[in-house]
């Protein structure tokens, strides 16, 4: 297997943390996001997924886009250690904390939509900050309430890492990125801290990933 991906991308680090659970053999293919690079906007990497957007999972003669779904597919192909619970109910609730991440916070502070506010609409750096805090407060708030309701202080839901885990770990190292105030979420501080010390975390992380800065 082949992922593209770029090291500060969230969605792209999801699709790492879920193949390093997995304990998949796979190979990086290196996309840089940044100018004057900008290889989303290739020809060859258009070819690869018209959105210009990473991850993409290549798996044999399988392309597929989107974060959650190729973590949803590994977890149906490969479904050991599982990510999301077999029972209904649970399964729905999971998927629907992941939800709140991956649709309601993530993609109002992507980068294209950050870029977009700089220019062409001409806002300034502290209100492009302020616009990422504020999504990122509100997302955080209602997760934090699910998390304690949820979660038993290491994992949003349960006591084993499921879907929902990968996808916070990333948007909470987007938001001390963004030095956004993280303070009044202890439970999930105390969960992030408890995920990132796991080894398919670990290895997933920005900092290690060979297109990081060194």
């Amino acid at each position: 297997m082949k992922l593209y991906g770029y090291f500060r991308s969230s969605a792209a680090y999801r699709a790492r943390i879920a193949l390093n659970y997995k304990g998949l053999t796979w190979e990086p293919q290196l996309v840089d996001l940044r100018p004057p690079a900008s290889m989303q906007h290739s020809p060859q990497f258009r070819a690869v997924n018209p959105q210009g957007l990473v991850p993409v999972l290549v798996d044999g003669d399988t392309i597929l886009t989107q974060s959650l779904a190729i973590i949803e597919y590994l977890d149906e192909t490969h479904p050991e250690p599982p990510l999301l619970p077999r029972a209904p109910l649970p399964r729905a609730q999971v998927r629907a904390l992941a939800l709140a991440i991956a649709c309601d916070i993530h993609p109002l502070n992507n980068s294209r939509v950050l870029s977009y506010l700089r220019d062409p609409l001409g806002h300034d750096e502290a209100t492009v900050n302020a616009w990422y805090a504020e999504w990122i407060r509100r997302g955080f708030e209602a997760l934090e309430g699910e998390a304690r309701r949820l979660g038993d202080g290491r994992h949003m839901f349960g006591e084993q890492v499921t879907l929902a885990d990968v996808c916070l770990v990333p948007q909470m190292a987007n938001a001390h990125r963004f030095h956004c105030d993280v303070t009044p979420y202890p439970t999930l501080n105390a969960v992030s801290a408890h995920l990132e010390s796991l080894p398919a975390f670990a290895r997933a992380a920005p900092d290690v990933q060979p297109d990081a800065p060194h």
